[in-house]
């Protein structure tokens, strides 16, 4: 009995030395409302490379529908928003949501104020008869009471375009060479903002086609993140006739050789190659914003260098189209200028994917679609730059085979320079 004594003090302080080894991320159940607040489940991926992680994804006939599992439960509050907007109170949410690409934010409060939150996107997919638009280009930036565009699927059912609680009816559709697409009058009286899409057939049912972000201010969306020294430098954009100056490298531009609602045009400083910050004031004296990597900002890294433009645009490219079709292949630039070009120059073709086409593939071939000597198959899954040695045998290809092609399938063509 004696030695039972003994032994029970050193069993009590070994369990103590457990319990203290106790990991602080292990779920627990707390009591008192000053804990710090946990969500124990689900478990909610990480994004990467600044990237939200995506929450969920399903068919727009399913629903969102998730229970959390919080400490101190009895001491915490839980809300859920979709766009910023609060959807759902409790640890249980079961919603509908058309279709589209959503925002997604849970937020866990206690009694004192503390909080913890999980965020990330919620992607709703169509169902494959649906109307539905996708995003081609800058089609989603437009401007009160001016023509826009909406690239898609199944748009000849659409009878009326629903944004910021206005209808727009009988939307012209058109079968288009890049794609149909429906033609419409943005509401002139809709302030600057992000709305919601919806399309309405004619039997009323609406379907979710993403947004769309509306500006009255100038809004550079193409042309400025590369500049050749001393040469034309192209920039476009929404209400480009608004922009007063642009400031590059501590020297400020306030003359332009065009300028229009659309398009700005001047001859770019004769700096080195390098890269710059590029700012601006509009008319109204507002930072002028850029449309870069997603996201609006007001200043922008401009990169100079001596490298010759061959093509700048948005060509899209895949193989699904028949032949003849413009889009079947990128081939607008022509047999002649390869023919001055130097064996051993490095093409670099910059593209962007399309985010609804799958399977995308970019390859570099003749006019036959013979590989170039030296290049493969690209499989892309991101935007991004491919470098192409042009080897004399390269060279004497495009011209034995009628010129030079970008083929493939699900990309743009954005810029392609020489080096």
């Amino acid at each position: 009995m004696k030695k039972l004594k003994y032994m029970l003090p050193a069993f009590l302080a070994l369990s103590l030395s457990f319990t203290a080894c106790t990991s602080e991320e292990d779920p627990f159940e707390t009591i008192t409302a000053e804990d710090e607040p946990r969500i124990l489940d689900p478990i909610f991926a990480n994004g990467e490379n600044g990237q939200l992680p995506q929450i969920a994804e399903f068919n727009r006939d399913a629903n969102l529908a998730m229970e959390l599992v919080v400490t101190p439960s009895t001491h915490s509050t839980v809300s859920w928003f979709i766009d910023g907007y609060e959807v759902q109170e409790g640890t249980e949410i079961d919603l509908n949501l058309k279709a589209g690409d959503y925002h997604f934010k849970v937020l866990v409060t206690t009694e004192a104020g503390k909080s913890t939150f999980r965020e990330g996107t919620v992607k709703v997919n169509p169902l494959p008869e649906d109307p539905w638009a996708t995003e081609k280009s800058f089609e989603r930036f437009v401007v009160p009471g001016t023509t826009a565009l909406l690239y898609g699927d199944n748009l000849h059912l659409v009878k009326s375009i629903v944004m910021g609680g206005k209808s727009i009816n009988n939307p012209t559709f058109v079968e288009g060479e890049e794609g149909n697409y429906l033609e419409y009058t943005v509401p002139a009286d809709l302030s600057d903002g992000q709305y919601r899409v919806l399309l309405v057939d004619e039997g009323g049912n609406d379907y979710g086609a993403n947004q769309v972000v509306i500006t009255s201010s100038a809004l550079v969306t193409g042309g400025a993140s590369r500049a050749t020294p001393g040469s034309e430098w192209r920039l476009t954009g929404l209400n480009m006739d608004q922009i007063a100056s642009l400031t590059i490298a501590g020297e400020t531009i306030t003359s332009f050789s065009e300028q229009s609602a659309t398009e700005l045009v001047m001859t770019s400083p004769a700096l080195d190659a390098g890269t710059y910050t590029l700012s601006g004031q509009t008319s109204n004296n507002n930072e002028l914003k850029f449309f870069s990597g997603g996201s609006l900002v007001t200043e922008l890294t401009v990169t100079f260098s001596a490298e010759t433009v061959l093509f700048e645009g948005h060509h899209y490219v895949s193989w699904i189209f028949e032949d003849g079709n413009p889009n079947k292949t990128f081939n607008l630039i022509a047999k002649d200028v390869f023919a001055g070009i130097s064996a051993g120059s490095t093409l670099s073709i910059h593209y962007s994917i399309e985010p609804a086409d799958a399977d995308r593939q970019l390859q570099t071939t003749s006019g036959w679609w013979t590989m170039l000597p030296g290049t493969e198959a690209l499989i892309i899954n991101e935007n991004g730059m491919v470098e192409v040695t042009l080897t004399q045998e390269a060279l004497d290809l495009i011209q034995a085979q009628d010129g030079f092609l970008c083929v493939g399938h699900g990309y743009y063509v954005d810029r392609i320079t020489l080096n």
